[in-house]
């Protein structure tokens, strides 16, 4: 990737590499090596999730496909944001064991194939601790000589997770974890949120960065309250309800995704008249991938919430003097707390972390959500009433 960028260096980091305030080492790090010239052609991101590794990730492929190296605002910095660059690929593993053969051949004759409209291009693959067996070694060849202008992000948990073979292919990459109160002070600073705005995102979506893109977003923001509001009707709803408040939960997590389909669809017909039925094909089963990851992304922030939620609730079960996080829905959470104890605050709390093991486990949203809110009705002592 160097030799791609030799002559072109910026006379200030890159305007994406903005948002990883949180991780100044890394954002260092990212910045210097685009300046320079010197990027490498394979990464290994290792951190906790919400260390903001996505956020890296996806700022370093916006550098790379980019003509302004990284400004943040041009046509091709937009779609990789919206994850509709047709030479930018996030993938995730193809089943719950790992990345499936398939996927990766797929991968590497898309490597092979020249960038669609950038000078470069990115392959992100998530959750790489997963890349094991026969996958992982169609892959290691291609990480270690890519073609030129062809670089590779991975993210992982840790270090130890990912093979050895892979990892000594990969310039390392490591993620912080972030205190709470800095965490805080950012978020406050960015958006312009006050304290308890910033409590909530943060409690949400995990990282400041995200914290701030869930602030801006009205959709997003819509979803938690309706969280909020189905919890505190469960006492009231009788099975067909609370099914229904699964399905209305859902369409407003798919509300946001509607832009994101309007640019693939865009996207696949600029690139109908110069791409193979096969190229076309393999754009549009990616598409498919990405709008899941998303859905599901959107799904997992709402169990957040209803997770933040209800661990409030068990503070005031217990008696413990402190704020709570969602201040703004206190009378919500002192009317679950006087109806349960601590005992059905922790079940009501473990059928959250259920739903989420059942989501990766790929159980259908619409499932996993019905029997998580059912789940969390019968443990804060509200039997279902039948019509």
């Amino acid at each position: 990737m160097a030799a791609a960028r030799e002559g072109a260096a910026p006379a200030r980091p890159a305007a994406v590499f903005d948002s990883l305030g949180d991780q100044p080492r890394v954002r260092d790090l990212l910045a210097s090596a685009v300046r320079e010239g010197r990027l490498s052609h394979a990464y290994l991101f290792v951190g906790a999730p919400g260390s903001g590794m996505e956020e890296a990730a996806l700022a370093l492929a916006q550098c790379v496909v980019c003509p302004n190296d990284g400004c943040g605002t041009c046509d091709d910095c937009r779609r990789v944001a919206h994850r509709t660059h047709p030479d930018v690929q996030w993938l995730t593993p193809g089943s719950v064991t790992g990345y499936l053969v398939d996927q990766v051949r797929d991968l590497i004759e898309g490597v092979n194939r020249a960038p669609s409209r950038a000078r470069a291009k990115a392959y992100v693959l998530e959750n790489a601790g997963l890349l094991r067996g026969t996958s992982a070694n169609a892959l290691l060849k291609t990480i270690e000589e890519p073609p030129e202008g062809v670089m590779f992000v991975l993210l992982a948990r840790s270090v130890a997770s990912v093979l050895p073979t892979i990892v000594s292919r990969c310039q390392v990459v490591p993620f912080r974890t972030i205190a709470p109160s800095v965490a805080l002070d950012e978020v406050m600073h960015r958006s312009g949120a006050s304290e308890a705005e910033a409590r909530v995102a943060l409690s949400v979506a995990g990282t400041p960065s995200r914290a701030c893109d869930f602030l801006a977003s009205p959709s997003r923001r819509e979803v938690r309250r309706l969280v909020v509001r189905i919890l505190d009707e469960l006492g009231r709803d009788d099975s067909w309800d609370v099914l229904c408040s699964a399905r209305d939960l859902l369409a407003a997590v798919r509300v946001p995704l509607k832009d994101v389909q309007v640019a693939q669809d865009e996207t696949a017909k600029e690139s109908a008249d110069f791409l193979t039925a096969s190229a076309l094909k393999q754009v549009a089963d990616a598409n498919k991938r990405e709008l899941t990851a998303r859905e599901r992304s959107g799904i997992i922030e709402a169990l957040a919430a209803a997770d933040s939620l209800l661990r409030d609730v068990l503070v005031r079960c217990e008696g413990v003097p402190q704020k709570i996080v969602n201040e703004d829905a206190a009378a919500v959470v002192d009317r679950l707390a006087a109806s349960t104890g601590t005992p059905g605050a922790l079940t009501a709390l473990d059928a959250v972390s259920s739903a989420g093991d059942d989501l990766a486990h790929n159980v259908s949203p619409q499932l996993a959500l019905e029997v998580m809110l059912l789940r969390i009705k019968e443990a804060l002592a509200c039997p279902p009433s039948f019509r």
